[in-house]
């Protein structure tokens, strides 16, 4: 006999399928992915359940509210660009590698670069976003350091203020479509002749 008796259905609760920690990383998935496409303002804690599948209190227990999901973004995006430009620091030596990494990095991961750089999204005194933060800082101001003839305090810092100028400002005109006759798909070579132009001396 065939139909609906023979077809074995999975009706547990959704959220039962989640363990350690797989609900939160799946809400935190659907989060950036949601901000790639449509930006910050498209998420909502209640979508998110639903595509997910568990009931709408879930991101609630995990994030308490939208600035924490928010939040939890954002720290992640600093440990996944201070990772970045550590890696290519360590392998090339190049302030100029790292500064293209920079650029390279909001392309590919428009869902935590929309995020991390927004202090009305997220709850800006969070301990783990701080530490991530200073982090990913400091990789930017150690390349500086690295490659500066004058090592005085306040001239690293304006150094490393215009070079993250830099890279950050050709990033979000890229992201944005304000440079239209550019091709994204050739970005790197492009972020490295822009950024040629600073000199860390």
């Amino acid at each position: 006999m065939t139909g609906a008796s023979s077809i074995e259905t999975d009706q547990s609760d959704p959220s039962e399928r989640y363990h350690h920690g797989d609900l939160r990383r799946a809400l935190m998935d659907a989060a950036v992915a949601s901000v790639a496409e449509g930006g910050p303002g498209a998420v909502s804690l209640r979508a998110l359940a639903a595509e997910v599948g568990v009931s709408h209190a879930a991101p609630v227990h995990h994030f308490g509210d939208k600035a924490g999901l928010f939040t939890a973004v954002a720290a992640e995006g600093f440990e996944l660009l201070a990772d970045e430009l550590t890696a290519v620091w360590e392998e090339t030596g190049d302030f100029l590698a790292t500064g293209v990494r920079y650029v390279h990095f909001a392309l590919h991961h428009r869902g935590y670069f929309e995020v991390m750089f927004r202090p009305d999204l997220v709850n800006g005194d969070d301990p783990g976003l701080l530490a991530a933060q200073l982090r990913a800082f400091a990789r930017l101001h150690d390349g500086v350091a690295a490659g500066r003839l004058a090592k005085d305090p306040e001239s690293v810092r304006l150094a490393g203020l215009a070079s993250w100028s830099t890279a950050h400002g050709l990033a979000t005109l890229l992201l944005s479509g304000n440079l239209p006759d550019v091709d994204r798909e050739d970005s790197d070579a492009l972020a490295r002749h822009v950024l040629a132009h600073l000199r860390v001396v």
